[in-house]
């Protein structure tokens, strides 16, 4: 999978704008608990399988090494953090939000 790394505050802005032209995911991701790798496991060979992935552009949040980037998305886009969690943007608006074990692309897809 080839994920696009969200590391600076500032980039949000540009994700929002993304969203505009493509549909944009952010995968928040805690590197410490096995629940996340899990789930980003799960997420990561859904990927493999689907053919279309509807120009769905996906980022990838350590969240717990960029912890205010990840406070930032909360605030931003009124949505409660989880970890893990994928919130997906279409148009600057948040059309798809889940996390832990209910994270499932076809779903994401579907949103798109």
């Amino acid at each position: 999978m080839d994920w696009s790394i969200l590391n600076e505050l500032s980039q949000l802005d540009t994700i929002s704008e993304e969203s505009n032209t493509q549909p944009v995911a952010i995968f928040k991701h805690s590197i410490r608990c096995p629940i996340s790798a899990t789930a980003k496991d799960r997420f990561e060979r859904a990927w493999k399988k689907v053919a279309d992935h509807k120009n769905l552009k996906v980022y990838y949040l350590d969240l717990i090494n960029l912890r205010p980037i990840s406070n930032e998305i909360a605030t931003r886009f009124s949505i409660p953090h989880e970890s893990p969690q994928i919130i997906v943007l279409k148009n600057g608006k948040v059309v798809y939000n889940e996390s832990h074990y209910g994270i499932n692309l076809e779903e994401i897809l579907e949103s798109v």
